[in-house]
């Protein structure tokens, strides 16, 4: 018989300990960064994904009645019809250090996911592709991006003992901010401006439109769309959502905006300041100081978080990314940026190739796993 209890969450007081249980696991771990507390309800209660996504929510309890254990299932059923399969993610994963723990709670996953028809079982996910996901395998002792996950070793060996196997990797690049570019790039940079007609847009002018978030969300879809492992296009609720959520941390000094000739998206670089810092001495709060460490963190460029390049279909494979590059580069110098991590790419994506134009580290590695469901 198992020492553990596993509970769904059904009331706003489990809410509360599924929610701020890592405040405990995680103390005193200096590479952990916590997420917002509030934004954590907003993605778990309120999140549009909610208008298609099903999911659940378990706490895991020893004979002591204390929270060790937590995860969430989810199934996306855009996801499983786009990609003809039937799973369930599992995301929000943590547990203390006993494998027990984490089978109790991904085997309440698999038999909830089961009676809805489901065959196999990946993570860690969440709703959509912005949303946290990748467990770190490689790369334990380093701060993490703040939109990025950070787990203990032991979470690895526990997927190894359930027999979950690797689905994919990202993999994230550190490398110095202000190294700037080659000539070689400088000078197909010229030349795509002259060809094309290229304009960098007016960020501050940008922010201003909300219609413009819109488009540069719609360019999104279309860039990744087909071409991302695993990807699937964001709703327009869902580009609602994720325009509140990142307008207010967008500062130009860190973006370009590229525009041809028809003023459409062509493509476009959005980094921004690193809050890995300022969350951690947030604790997971705005309140009373979090919102001080927050504010002062947007304005620190020294490290910056490099998180969403691409190109408009049209516009790829054409060397349109030496423009941005270049502008951004010049960008990081003048602000005084040092350090840029990449955003999680998946390492067969040819995408991630672009980093070997520069001075780089691999930095961070994350892995999705998956399995059959134990029926």
């Amino acid at each position: 018989m198992s020492a553990y209890t596993v509970k769904e969450v059904c009331t706003r007081a489990d809410i509360k300990k599924f929610i701020t249980f890592p405040d405990e696991l995680y103390r005193g771990c200096e590479f952990y960064v916590p997420p917002l507390h509030n934004g954590q309800e907003h993605e778990l209660m309120h999140s549009p994904s909610l208008e298609y996504c099903t999911r659940k929510m378990w706490l895991a309890y020893d004979e002591n009645g204390r929270v060790v254990g937590r995860i969430c299932g989810i199934i996306n059923p855009r996801y499983n019809e786009k990609y003809n399969v039937k799973r369930v993610r599992f995301g929000w994963f943590d547990f203390e250090d006993d494998a027990a723990i984490a089978r109790e709670l991904i085997d309440a996953v698999g038999r909830w996911a089961a009676g809805q028809g489901m065959d196999e079982i990946h993570g860690p996910l969440q709703y959509t592709t912005m949303g946290r996901q990748g467990m770190l395998v490689d790369g334990f002792d380093k701060l993490s991006p703040f939109s990025c996950l950070y787990n203990y070793p032991y979470y690895v060996t526990a997927m190894q003992e359930m027999g979950f196997e690797k689905e994919c990797d990202w993999i994230q690049y550190r490398m110095p901010a202000d190294q700037g570019v080659d000539q070689r790039m400088k000078s197909i940079a010229h030349r795509m401006l002259e060809k094309y007609k290229l304009k960098v847009a007016d960020f501050d002018e940008l922010k201003k439109d909300r219609n413009n978030f819109r488009r540069f969300f719609r360019t999104y879809n279309e860039c990744f769309d087909g071409k991302v492992y695993n990807f699937v296009p964001f709703t327009d609720a869902e580009i609602e959502d994720e325009i509140d959520q990142i307008k207010m941390i967008l500062d130009k000094r860190l973006c370009c905006v590229l525009t041809d000739q028809d003023d459409e998206i062509a493509a476009f670089g959005i980094s921004a300041p690193s809050m890995s810092e300022p969350m951690r001495k947030a604790k997971g709060r705005m309140f009373p100081f979090g919102w001080f460490h927050i504010l002062r963190g947007m304005r620190n460029f020294e490290n910056i978080d490099l998180m969403l390049n691409g190109a408009a279909p049209k516009w790829q494979h054409t060397g349109i990314s030496s423009v941005f590059h270049c502008f951004m580069a010049d960008q990081y110098k003048a602000c005084g940026a040092k350090w840029a991590i990449a955003n999680p790419q998946i390492e067969t994506n040819t995408a991630v190739n672009v980093w070997e134009r520069y001075q780089n580290e691999l930095w961070l590695r994350r892995r999705c796993w998956i399995r059959k469901i134990n029926k």
